[in-house]
């Protein structure tokens, strides 16, 4: 298919909530602060906006959220001290995260929900599609998703989800999709959207993880969507408003991934993907591999 639609730029990363999950170290450090390996969780985050052409960046923050400010900041005291000391290595990684891209903040004050998160990106974003990204969901760089999201936004127009297929009896954890296939096997067309149902009642096994290419006609639903589940404006509810009805804010797809991907939002999972970082960096993995058999063999 030819481009159609126009170029997107802009990303917008929801990071407002208080990470009760992983309390007490997160009563004075953002959950998305916390390391991955070496690197906080969030700087995952920007970085797949950047590589999939995403530069201008806003982070939708809340109280004690400074330091996610800070640390994509300059630190000249820092610098300068590394400068002195020779390190160009742990310099290069300093500058790394200031130089990736064009950062802007805004607060969402009141904790309304995601959809309200999204909201107050509306005077930043404009009439522009665009996406976002959940920082609990680390998706690996080796799988784009993003790119192809953005992709099929530009080539279909509309709305893009992504989705994938989780156990029916792990459905509940999740927004579901009701979908229909189209001529691409890893593009579905969504024609409604539940949240977190009984798997019962789930219309699919294709779960929504946390990324989203929308048309700026999001924002006019969102205006108006009531609280829904959890007395929270829900963004999938002005999601299904979408797949409804297309001559709102055009269709809503969605992108079926079937790559690596690493939930930091759960503290199994987050331990989980630690592991599985390390393991398969090139710095760390042969010794903490090696570790780690012994540890697992010695416990067995």
């Amino acid at each position: 298919m030819t481009q159609l639609h126009p170029r997107i730029s802009k990303a917008v990363i929801p990071a407002a909530g208080l990470g009760t999950r992983f309390l007490p170290a997160t009563k004075a450090t953002p959950k998305e602060m916390l390391p991955v390996v070496d690197k906080p969780a969030i700087q995952y985050v920007v970085e797949e906006a950047v590589a999939a052409g995403l530069d201008d960046v806003l982070m939708v923050t809340g109280r004690n959220k400074r330091p996610l400010e800070d640390h994509f900041d300059r630190n000249y005291e820092l610098e300068s001290a590394l400068q002195k000391k020779g390190d160009a290595s742990r310099l290069a990684k300093v500058q790394e995260s200031s130089d990736l891209a064009t950062m802007h903040y805004v607060r969402q004050g009141d904790p309304k929900g995601l959809g309200h998160a999204v909201l107050c990106a509306a005077p930043h974003v404009g009439d522009e599609p665009f996406a976002v990204l959940l920082g609990d969901d680390l998706i690996d760089p080796r799988d784009p998703l993003l790119q192809r999201m953005v992709e099929v936004q530009e080539q279909r127009g509309g709305s893009v989800i992504a989705l994938m297929e989780v156990a029916p009896e792990q459905i509940h954890l999740y927004g579901c999709a009701a979908v229909e296939t189209t001529e691409d096997s890893d593009v579905v067309q969504i024609s409604g959207l539940v949240e977190k149902p009984d798997p019962a009642d789930a219309p699919s096994n294709y779960a929504i993880i946390g990324r989203y290419v929308l048309d700026p006609h999001i924002f006019e639903i969102l205006r108006r969507t009531e609280p829904g589940r959890g007395g929270e404006i829900q963004l999938t509810d002005a999601l299904q408003q979408l797949a409804e009805d297309e001559k709102i804010g055009g269709p809503v797809h969605g992108v079926v991934f079937k790559g690596r991907r690493y939930d930091t939002g759960d503290r199994g999972d987050y331990l989980r993907a630690i592991v599985r970082l390390a393991c398969e960096r090139e710095d760390l993995g042969p010794d903490f591999r090696t570790w780690l058999r012994s540890y697992v063999a010695e416990e067995m």
